[in-house]
C-alpha cells in the first residue's frame, strides 16, 4: 500500500480513513474529489523525502501527485486532488519572528500553516499588520493567502500579496528546499552558472523572459489586481530579478512553500467611514473618481440586495455584531433607515474608510468630501465610533453567510466571484452584469466588493441536485467571462484560477501566452509532481463532473 510505502520515511500523521479522506474532499468550492491519502509533514525534511518519493514513483503511477493544503478556504478548487494532500495547519505552522524596522513597519517569517487569525494577534501586539488580508481573515492560512496572491479591503492602498512577500522559501521538485528573493545582476548570473536544479530554473527563466519580453508585457492584465496565469511580467523589472514573485500566485502548482518573509505595515490610530447610498448607478464612476482624490484607505460596496438582506435578518446581524450594548447598535441604524425612507433602497452602498495617526487630518478630508458628494446629489453619513463602523463591515462580509445560513436545500456556487474591471467602466459594466445574471432566476445572489478597484465578488446560491445546475455553470461562466474581456479585466482578480478558471484562461490570454505558462509548468515541475489540473492544463469536462451532487 502506498501508506505503508510512505511510513517508512515520513514522521508526521498518514491518514487514508473515509473519515479524514471525506473532510479533505472539499474546501469553500464547488467541488468534491476525494483523495487517496492526507499527510500532514511533521517538519521540511518530511516534505522533502515526499517529493522524492513521489519523483521516482512516477515511473509507475503517473496518477501520483502532491497538493499542498492550508486552511481548505479556497473557492476554486485550488487545493483538491484524487492523490496526496499534504497537509501544513497540523505542524508547519509557526511564527518565526516579527521584527519592528523604524517607523513605518517591519517584517514577519512564517510557515504556510499558520492561520491569518493568530498572526494577526502576535503583529498588531507590535502595533503591526499585514494590509493585503483578505475577507476570510478568521479562517484561512498563510499558505493560501500566498499560494493566491490574496487581496481584501486594504489593497486599494496597500497592493496584493506579492506586493509584500520580501522572500520565500519553496520545496522544489528535486526534493531541496531553495530561497527565493530579489537578486541583482552579478547575483542573477551566479545563480545561472549553478550546475543543479535551481541552476537550470534560473537559466531557462531567464532565457524565457528575454526572448519573450515583448509578449508578456503586452499580456500582463491592465487592471488593479490579478491572479489569473503566472505572473511572468512581474519577475524582471529591469534592474532585479526575482522568481519569488512567479511562486506568489502559483497555486502550489511550481514546488511547495515552507515559509515566507513578509513586509508588514505600522497600524493607524484613527479610523472614520463615510457611507454613501448611491441610488443612481450612472454616478458611480463619478463618485468613486470623486472619494478616491481624498485616498481612503478602503472603498468598498455592496448592493441593494445585500441591504434588503441585513434588513430582512437583522436579529442575526445583531448577533454576529456582539455588540456591548444592543438598544445603543439598534439607536444608530435610524439614520440609515431615515435615508431609505426619504430617498428609497439604494442601488449600492460604498463604505470609504479613511486611517492616520493624525485625527484632524482625517477629519479635514472628510469634511471637504462631504459637500461635493452633495452636490452629486447623493445622501452620505458619517459613522461617530468604531462600533458604528463596524456595523457596516459586518452587513459587508457577513451577508452573504446570512443569506446561506436562513435558506434552505441550496449552496454556495463560487465560479464567477471575483471579476475585475476598471472603475471608469462601472456606469456600462454593473447594469449589462445585472441584465446577465437577470436571465438565470434560479440562482440567488449578492454583488458586494471593492468599489475602488472595481472587482466584484459574485456567489450565487444553488441547488446543486438540479440536473441543468452544471449546464448553468458553464453558460453563465462564458457570458460573464466574455463580458470581462470585453472589458478588458481579468476573471480572478484575488481568487486564482484553480479547476474553476483554468478551463477559461484563454479569455484573459493568447495561445502564445498560454504555451509560456506551461513552460514555467515544464521548467518548475518537468514530472507534473505539484496539484495537476491547476493554472495549465485545465480539463472542463472534468472540472464540471466534479462539481458537488448536493
Amino acid at each position: 500500500m502506498l501508506s505503508d510505502e510512505i511510513k517508512k520515511f515520513f514522521k508526521g500523521e498518514i491518514f487514508s480513513d473515509e473519515k479524514t479522506l471525506e473532510r479533505f474532499s472539499e474546501d469553500a468550492s464547488i467541488f468534491k474529489i476525494k483523495p487517496s491519502l492526507v499527510v500532514c509533514p511533521k517538519n521540511t525534511d518530511d516534505i522533502k523525502n515526499l517529493v522524492k518519493f513521489v519523483s521516482k514513483k512516477k515511473k509507475i503511477d503517473q496518477g501520483i501527485s502532491l497538493s499542498a493544503r492550508s486552511a481548505g478556504t479556497d473557492m476554486t478548487g485550488g487545493s483538491l486532488t484524487e492523490s496526496i494532500v499534504v497537509s501544513l495547519t497540523e505542524h508547519i505552522n509557526r511564527v518565526k519572528e516579527i521584527k519592528v524596522e523604524g517607523p513605518r513597519g517591519g517584517y514577519a517569517v512564517v510557515e504556510p500553516g499558520v492561520y491569518y487569525r493568530d498572526f494577526e494577534k502576535e503583529t498588531l501586539n507590535k502595533d503591526l499588520i499585514y494590509p493585503p488580508y483578505p475577507a476570510s481573515r478568521e479562517l484561512c492560512a498563510i499558505g493560501g493567502i500566498v499560494s493566491n496572491n490574496s487581496a481584501g479591503e486594504k489593497t486599494l492602498s496597500h497592493g496584493q500579496t506579492k506586493d509584500f512577500v520580501l522572500e520565500l522559501k519553496a520545496i522544489l521538485a528535486d526534493g531541496n528546499e531553495y530561497t527565493f528573493k530579489p537578486l541583482n545582476e552579478f547575483e542573477l548570473k551566479e545563480k545561472i552558472k549553478l550546475k543543479n536544479f535551481e541552476g537550470k530554473i534560473y537559466s531557462k527563466i531567464w532565457d524565457l523572459i528575454k526572448k519573450n519580453q515583448k509578449l508578456i508585457w503586452e499580456s500582463k492584465p491592465n487592471v488593479s489586481k490579478n491572479s489569473a496565469g503566472y505572473y511572468l511580467w512581474e519577475i524582471y523589472d529591469g534592474k532585479y530579478f526575482n522568481l519569488a514573485k512567479l511562486i506568489v500566485g502559483s497555486q502550489g502548482t511550481l514546488g511547495i512553500v515552507t515559509e515566507v518573509k513578509l513586509k508588514l505595515e505600522r497600524t493607524k490610530k484613527h479610523s472614520r467611514m463615510v457611507v454613501v447610498f448611491l441610488r443612481n448607478l450612472s454616478l458611480v464612476d463619478d463618485l468613486v473618481d470623486l472619494i478616491l482624490k481624498y485616498k481612503p484607505e478602503s472603498l468598498e460596496s455592496y448592493d441593494d440586495k445585500t441591504l434588503k438582506l441585513a434588513i430582512k435578518f437583522f436579529p442575526s446581524l445583531i448577533k454576529i455584531i456582539k455588540p456591548k450594548n444592543v438598544l445603543n447598535l439598534i439607536l444608530k441604524f435610524i439614520p440609515d433607515f431615515f435615508i431609505i425612507l426619504t430617498t428609497g433602497l439604494p442601488k449600492l452602498v460604498i463604505l470609504a474608510e479613511f486611517v492616520g495617526d493624525n485625527e484632524f487630518e482625517i477629519e479635514k478630508n472628510i469634511q471637504s468630501l462631504l459637500p461635493e458628494i452633495k452636490k452629486l446629489g447623493v445622501k452620505a453619513r458619517v459613522t461617530k465610533d468604531e462600533e458604528e463602523e463596524q456595523k457596516y463591515w459586518t452587513i459587508r462580509r457577513e451577508s452573504f453567510n446570512l443569506l446561506r445560513h436562513h435558506i434552505r436545500g441550496l449552496h454556495t456556487a463560487p465560479f464567477i466571484d471575483d471579476i475585475i474591471v476598471h472603475p471608469e467602466q462601472l456606469p456600462e459594466f454593473l447594469p449589462r452584469l445585472n441584465k446577465i445574471l437577470s436571465r438565470y432566476p434560479e440562482l440567488i445572489e449578492t454583488i458586494a466588493g471593492h468599489a475602488g478597484n472595481a472587482n466584484f465578488h459574485i456567489i450565487p446560491l444553488a441547488d446543486f441536485k438540479k440536473p441543468d445546475f452544471r449546464d448553468t455553470v458553464l453558460k453563465l461562466s462564458n457570458e460573464v467571462y466574455d463580458l470581462v474581456r470585453e472589458f478588458k479585466g481579468s476573471i480572478t482578480a484575488e481568487h486564482n484560477d484553480g479547476l474553476i478558471r483554468t478551463p477559461f484562461l484563454d479569455k484573459m490570454f493568447n495561445p502564445k501566452m498560454l504555451r509560456l505558462f506551461e513552460k514555467v509548468k515544464k521548467v518548475f515541475d518537468p514530472k507534473d509532481i505539484f496539484n495537476p489540473g491547476k493554472k495549465v492544463r485545465g480539463d472542463l469536462n472534468y472540472a464540471l463532473s466534479k462539481i458537488k451532487k448536493e
